[in-house]
């Protein structure tokens, strides 16, 4: 069995608080040159860009100098570049400390803003944003909200550390409280516990519940209800599948308002339309600090937009469905 050794720390600056690429060659392949194995492994840049890229001295070694065109290939060799930066809308919201030490970041993340670079989301970022405003290129995420999730985020200082708080949420040691406003069913029992199954297959945008052994589970509960047929309610998952919380308001039959995945995928909603976000919020994190053993519990200041207004969002209750189980 191959060793695995760490990899070299990245011998380029980031870039808007953005990483470098780090490409490690694969130990198996008859590739001549660097140059070769890297069109053919980054078919999306276009014609020609991978070799404009080694023309212009932008991908570059552990030392830092720049990998020449016909430098030969070496299995297990690491080089590092950066990606042209996808022209993104800027999120008008702050992304608000709640608090700093010298290991943790809990940040409030607002909607629509991606916690991590993703896809076409790069700078516009609470990563990027935190890394260039509080000047700590070395932050990282230790877990993830949806883009359109509003709340608490954690986030690590030390990279050395960031496994530690990593654990926290592998082994559920970290209590999440959400609130979400949705339409109200005076036939719907509740506080009640949902437990199904919840796949989420590569390439679909919706999660979907299947037969089998239940790997999400939710405690929804409401906290007030309005005249207007609305309902906020405070979500407490125990597992965290993606859209888990999502998936269970809707097979409870009472969907989350600005929900574009559930009951059915709407259109998609267009760059800078930040109208009707989705009324989900993170609003508690409780834990013990894997590093100092401090306790603590954090509250996001948030506020759901559907609950301090009337105007313009009551929607009608789809039919509920039963397939999720509860107790």
């Amino acid at each position: 069995m191959r060793r695995r050794t760490p990899p070299p720390p990245s011998p380029l600056p980031q870039r808007d608080g953005v990483d470098a690429v780090r490409v490690r060659l694969p130990f198996e392949g008859a590739w001549a040159t660097v140059r070769e194995h890297l069109v053919e492994r980054l078919t999306g840049a276009g014609p020609g860009v991978v070799t404009g890229m080694f023309d212009a001295g932008l991908v570059v070694g552990a030392d830092g100098k720049p990998v020449p065109p016909d430098a030969a290939y070496v299995p297990g060799m690491f080089v590092w570049f950066h990606r042209e930066l996808p022209a993104e809308v800027r999120v008008p919201f702050t992304v608000d400390v709640v608090y700093r030490d010298e290991h943790i970041v809990v940040a409030d993340k607002p909607h629509f803003l991606a916690t991590t670079p993703r896809g076409g989301h790069v700078t516009e970022t609470a990563l990027a944003r935190l890394r260039r405003e509080l000047g700590v290129p070395a932050l990282s995420s230790a877990h993830r909200l949806d883009r359109l999730t509003a709340g608490l985020v954690l986030f690590t200082v030390r990279p050395e550390e960031r496994g530690a708080y990593q654990t926290l949420f592998r082994d559920r040691l970290v209590h999440k409280e959400y609130e979400a406003v949705a339409p109200y069913d005076p036939a719907l029992a509740l506080p009640r516990t949902v437990r199904s199954r919840i796949v989420k297959e590569r390439g679909v945008l919706a999660a979907r519940e299947v037969e089998g052994e239940p790997n999400a589970v939710t405690r929804v509960e409401v906290v007030e209800r309005r005249a207007d047929g609305l309902a906020r309610y405070r979500l407490v998952p125990s597992t965290g599948q993606t859209h888990q919380l999502r998936v269970h308001m809707n097979a409870l039959g009472v969907p989350i308002l600005g929900d574009p995945l559930y009951p059915e995928v709407t259109a998609p909603v267009p760059a800078g339309d930040f109208r009707r976000p989705l009324q989900l919020l993170a609003r508690a994190l409780e834990f013990t600090d894997p590093v100092t053993g401090t306790a603590h519990r954090f509250r996001s200041a948030r506020a759901l937009d559907a609950w301090v207004s009337y105007s313009g969002w009551a929607a009608p209750r789809p039919p509920r469905t039963e397939s999720a189980q509860s107790q």
